[in-house]
């Protein structure tokens, strides 16, 4: 083996090198061919010459080199589409998100005075019922119908988001 690796290293080291262009390419595809010359070397039956062999050999090592290296771009490419879309869907979705935080900000800025208050208390400073009773000296039970009443409005002056968000397959 070792007078076969010494008689044709050189002229398979320079037809993967014509062939790919890539030196340590070379390199490789001539270490592949002879060690799986080495690890067949009783499963092959050689009818014409091992110098025809070994060009072959190196032949379909280079195709199978490119046919990898473009199947590998094609998933890289259909990765990177992915991933841009998903970051459009993503900015897209902040921005409905942003817009839908204005409109509940807008349909509270609606309601009563003291209503606003305590339904800001209760959603936005995240406040139990009886934290807020005891800060504006109301009842509980003042809160929790100042809550509902503001809710009840609320999903009256916001259905449209909803009948919207059914439209468009969003609920």
């Amino acid at each position: 083996m070792e007078e076969i690796y010494q008689a044709y290293w050189e002229t398979v080291f320079d037809t993967a090198f014509k062939k790919t262009g890539d030196e340590a390419l070379a390199q490789d595809i001539t270490q592949e061919i002879f060690i799986s010359l080495w690890e067949n070397r009783t499963a092959i039956n050689l009818t014409g010459s091992l110098g025809a062999y070994l060009y072959g050999a190196v032949k379909y090592k280079v195709i199978n080199y490119f046919r990898s290296g473009s199947i590998k771009e094609q998933h890289q490419t259909a990765l990177k589409a992915l991933m841009d879309e998903q970051h459009i869907a993503a900015a897209d979705d902040k921005l409905i998100l942003k817009e839908l935080h204005l409109e509940v900000d807008a349909a509270i800025a609606l309601l009563p005075e003291k209503m606003q208050l305590v339904f800001s208390m209760s959603r936005k400073q995240e406040k139990s019922i009886k934290e807020i009773a005891l800060e504006l000296d109301v009842s509980v039970q003042t809160v929790k119908n100042q809550i509902s009443a503001a809710l009840k409005l609320l999903k009256k002056s916001l259905s449209y988001i909803l009948l919207i968000a059914a439209l468009i397959g969003l609920t």
